[in-house]
């Protein structure tokens, strides 16, 4: 492979790496920073001395790795998958990736139609537990569909459970959604989403670190975690347990300085207690899109007021609401008995009297005032102690 030439040879140079050093390898992404990609790529092809920082035994397995390389070979076989490579510096590229320093991405392959670095700029990740429950897999889609439905990003793992509801979630809002893999975007992973992963690329984006055909690992899955957290705005984490991969991705936001969100459930469920933790430290949490939104939108998009229905007797005078709060539940009241209790006179009282019975409130029984059913229920809720 040359390293000299035309511009397409930082390209090749960039794939050929790719086959060589691990996503997320700061030894290696401290060599392209300090002597450049071109670089890298010849003392490994040219089988050179070791570069600073590794062992001989592991400078051998990267030098085995470079002979078995075939960077225009990877770039035919992407092509044929519709999935093409985009390098750090280009149009495409996602700057905040850059944030992750000497563990970031020599370039990604993305499978889809759109563009990646216009997406990312307005995306949210929504990450949790691929053993989910019910309630794990409804907040997730649920807010999923919110966020696309208001025109964010939804970006998540493509695995089981809390991912594939939150992709599901988008999707059927007609929304966008990017799956990052840890794995060749021409392979998806897991196989039992095949056509789950397939539907993204046609509707949204599959992005990858590895190169055509490579297989995830369980360390390749941890590594993946730190891209989603980069290329979003913020990490919401609905279930997780303490040992959670999607707890990584919340931690590798708070590092990067990104906002880190949990969805709260049942304090007896093992797999909500990891999000918990999360909110006993610097998350935020949250119940709906709003809130997501609230945090990670533009100033003035605002939630709103969380409030309770509201009822009829809400929209009497607070004098009236006295009245009717001081008749008996079960007998009826003389107009000075109401009148203390309410603490009016009793010409007053008799005058709020009527006009409660004609909004059904009250009848009237001889000398006396009477609560109708109807009332008796509505005053009964709101004289519960909250």
């Amino acid at each position: 492979m040359s390293v000299t030439g035309p511009p397409d040879d930082e390209l090749l140079a960039r794939v050929f790496l790719t086959r060589v050093i691990e996503p997320g390898d700061e030894v290696g992404g401290r060599w392209v920073r300090e002597f450049g990609v071109r670089e890298v790529a010849r003392r490994l092809v040219e089988r050179g001395l070791p570069l600073p920082g590794v062992s001989g035994k592991r400078w051998a397995g990267l030098l085995a790795r470079a002979g078995a390389a075939r960077p225009r070979q990877d770039l035919a076989v992407a092509q044929d998958a519709g999935v093409r490579f985009v390098c750090p510096g280009g149009v495409e590229w996602p700057g905040q990736l850059d944030d992750l320093g000497d563990a970031r991405p020599l370039g990604l392959w993305v499978r889809g139609r759109a563009g990646l670095r216009m997406w990312a700029l307005r995306s949210v990740a929504v990450v949790g537990a691929r053993a989910c429950t019910e309630y794990g897999a409804h907040m997730a889609a649920t807010l999923a569909t919110g966020l696309a439905e208001q025109g964010w990003v939804v970006v998540s793992g493509g695995a089981y459970g809390v991912d594939g509801a939150a992709h599901r979630g988008a999707l059927g809002a007609g929304g966008a959604t990017v799956a990052v893999l840890a794995c060749g975007v021409d392979r998806p992973y897991p196989r039992g989403h095949t056509q789950l992963i397939t539907r993204i690329a046609d509707q949204g984006l599959v992005v990858g670190e590895l190169p055509p055909g490579d297989h995830p690992t369980p360390s390749r899955f941890i590594l993946r975690n730190r891209v989603i957290a980069a290329l979003t705005r913020g990490t919401v984490v609905v279930e997780a347990a303490h040992r959670s991969g999607s707890l990584v991705t919340a931690r590798a936001a708070q590092r990067l300085g990104r906002l880190t969100m949990g969805v709260p459930g049942p304090v007896t469920s093992g797999l909500s207690a990891g999000v918990h933790e999360l909110l006993r430290g610097e998350a935020t949490l949250v119940t709906d899109a709003a809130d997501v939104v609230e945090l990670v939108g533009d100033i003035g998009q605002l939630a709103p007021d969380r409030r309770g229905p509201v009822l009829p007797r809400d929209l009497l005078e607070q004098a009236t609401r006295q009245v009717l709060a001081a008749l008996p539940a079960r007998r009826a009241a003389r107009p000075d008995e109401i009148a203390r209790g309410a603490q009016t006179t009793q010409d007053d009282a008799v005058a709020r009297l009527y006009e409660l019975r004609a909004l059904g409130y009250v009848e009237r029984h001889d000398d006396g005032w009477k609560l109708t059913r109807q009332a008796m229920m509505s005053v009964r809720g709101a004289a519960a102690p909250s």
